[in-house]
């Protein structure tokens, strides 16, 4: 399946108090799994910098991917950016079938 970063930063307003945050957290979680049952989480870090959040899972196409961006963003009145992202080694084996040497 593919895998996407999902980075989110919480508008000042849903971010009032930091139990506020682990309450949205688990409310968004909740619909994210009841609304895109095929999406696999593998991994969620609090970040510095100007997002808040970064996620990161796998879901079977970009429709669900963007689904799952969509519900994040309205519980968390949140910007969000999605990436797609490439395994190392997969992107290595990639390489290799390209035309030209790889480095």
């Amino acid at each position: 399946m593919p895998t996407f970063i999902l980075l989110t930063r919480v508008s000042a307003e849903r971010a009032d108090t930091p139990h506020a945050l682990e309450t949205m957290e688990r409310t968004a979680m909740k619909r994210v799994r009841a609304e895109c049952p095929d999406v696999q989480w593998k991994a969620s870090y609090a970040i510095l910098g100007p997002f808040h959040y970064l996620d990161i899972f796998q879901a079977p196409d970009i429709e669900t991917a963007t689904k799952v961006s969509t519900l994040i963003r309205t519980f968390g009145h949140a910007h969000v950016e999605v990436w797609a992202a490439t395994e190392w080694s997969r992107f290595k084996d990639m390489l290799h079938g390209l035309p030209g040497e790889a480095a």
